[in-house]
């Protein structure tokens, strides 16, 4: 059954405030209660709790462009292209739920963390795991959000090409 109309574009709000309001609570926590210099550690060392506050991007890139580009860059443009996000998966409903569930989650990531730039002038990250050599850079619930909508937009690609080989040659003529 697919949803459409009124129902579809009200699930799809109620799934971008849960996603934000989830990364917004989280991030609300770490800067009530862990100081920019604590440091908590969990199994065995491996997984890291700390309050950094980004003033980039993803991995820090672009914190150091001056105003208007770093307004520009990091402010205006990602506020178009997430309102435009929106405005295109309200309006066409031809989306598989993974393609759907996906976007959302991107959108809804990508929203928390624009919320923290524009009331905070800075992302609070909070989580760095490191097991071994592999390491990730500090993230936060946002991130997790994107990434994955990033891998069900993935999996919806692979699932319709593997589709779409399926297809008999009279269907695909």
């Amino acid at each position: 059954m697919k949803l459409k109309g009124i129902y579809r574009t009200v699930l799809i709000l109620l799934a971008l405030v849960i996603t934000v309001g989830a990364d917004q609570a989280t991030k609300s926590m770490m800067r009530a209660h862990i100081h920019p210099y604590d440091r908590y550690f969990f199994f065995k060392g491996h997984v890291t709790l700390l309050n950094v506050q980004n003033t980039g991007a993803f991995l820090s890139l672009g914190d150091k462009l001056p105003n208007p580009y770093h307004f520009i860059l990091l402010t205006l443009l990602p506020v178009v292209a997430l309102l435009g996000g929106l405005l295109y998966i309200i309006l066409k409903n031809n989306f598989t739920l993974t393609a759907l569930l996906g976007i959302v989650f991107v959108i809804g990531g990508g929203m928390g963390n624009l919320y923290d730039r524009i009331v905070y002038g800075s992302v609070t990250d909070f989580v760095h795991i490191q097991y071994g050599r592999f390491q990730t850079g500090v993230f936060n619930l946002a991130d997790i959000f994107i990434m994955v909508g990033v891998g069900l937009l993935l999996l919806d690609a692979v699932l319709k090409s593997s589709r779409s080989r399926r297809k008999p040659v009279s269907e695909a003529v």
